[in-house]
């Protein structure tokens, strides 16, 4: 397997855009269309989101969607943008280590520069063990650098979702799962979901690596904090996961349940307002507008 000079340029600008001053923003897709709308909004790369991928094709969430389904989408994504594309490859698509790397490696293929890779298994009460987990990051790790790209890998823990015990103890957790990632080759450390600011202030000064926090209503109580907010606490990278294509799912209910509940169009047109705005982002979803 190749990795074209293209794709080693836009790894290291997308690693990169982990290190600069301005926390990069990441607004996930699941299709091409949602994709090129994103980039053409003038987003820096491109994320994809498990959830919204598996249910753009009727299927739920946690690899149920078979590899094969899931790299073809993939390989569209990034043949139809020209922003580095990172995916979410949930726990690697393997049922052992040596699975695991045969599946990225088919990942790589497809030209994305970044992963994301966690620490649960279907979100199931018990966090693989974190030894099991580091050989998983070293040996992504070996991989790239044998192919003689830098992979950004951006790592997972779930601690918070899945861990026994108070607050901080799940805090705790996921500091040291995260500086143990960090230390087996990770790039970047996701935890999620926090919300609380001395939380993701404690992150980031405790955990050695940069941090990505999710900005997802749909998951918690209460409104995400702003860019601003997470950029003055040190956060590195801000990403929305399944929220957007959930709203998108939802405003689709709406949009049914008005029309066939009262025969009225008012959710519809209160979305396509105003008309050439929405004119504007078909044409950036199917590239007219260049």
């Amino acid at each position: 397997m190749m990795v074209s000079s293209i794709q080693k340029e836009k790894a290291e600008l997308f690693l990169k855009f982990h290190q600069d001053k301005e926390m990069l923003v990441l607004l996930n897709s699941w299709d091409t269309g949602s994709s090129k709308l994103i980039e053409a909004c003038g987003y820096k790369a491109i994320a994809t989101t498990s959830m919204g991928i598996a249910a753009s094709l009727g299927y739920p969430d946690c690899e149920v969607i078979q590899l094969p389904e899931m790299i073809e989408v993939i390989k569209r994504i990034v043949q139809g943008v020209q922003v580095p594309v990172t995916v979410d490859i949930e726990a690697g698509y393997g049922n052992n280590l040596d699975g695991i790397i045969d599946s990225v490696a088919k990942i790589i293929a497809t030209g994305i520069v970044g992963i994301n890779i966690e620490d649960s298994l279907n979100l199931n009460p018990v966090l693989i063990d974190e030894l099991e987990f580091c050989e998983r990051i070293s040996a992504i790790r070996e991989l790239a650098d044998s192919l003689g790209f830098h992979l950004v890998i951006n790592a997972r823990t779930d601690a918070f979702y899945v861990s026994p015990g108070s607050s901080r103890e799940k805090l705790t957790e996921s500091i040291r799962r995260g500086n143990k990632y960090r230390e087996a080759g990770a790039d970047c450390i996701f935890v999620q979901p926090v919300w609380e600011k001395e939380t993701i202030s404690t992150l980031v000064k405790e955990i050695n690596a940069p941090i990505n926090i999710l900005s997802n209503p749909t998951i918690g109580a209460g409104v995400p904090l702003s860019v601003s907010e997470l950029q003055h606490l040190g956060v590195a990278r801000v990403s929305l996961g399944s929220g957007l294509m959930k709203a998108t799912l939802a405003l689709i209910k709406k949009v049914a349940d008005e029309l066939s509940g009262k025969g009225t169009y008012n959710m519809l047109l209160d979305s396509l307002s105003p008309i050439p705005d929405a004119a504007l982002a078909y044409k950036m979803a199917t590239g007219l507008n260049k």
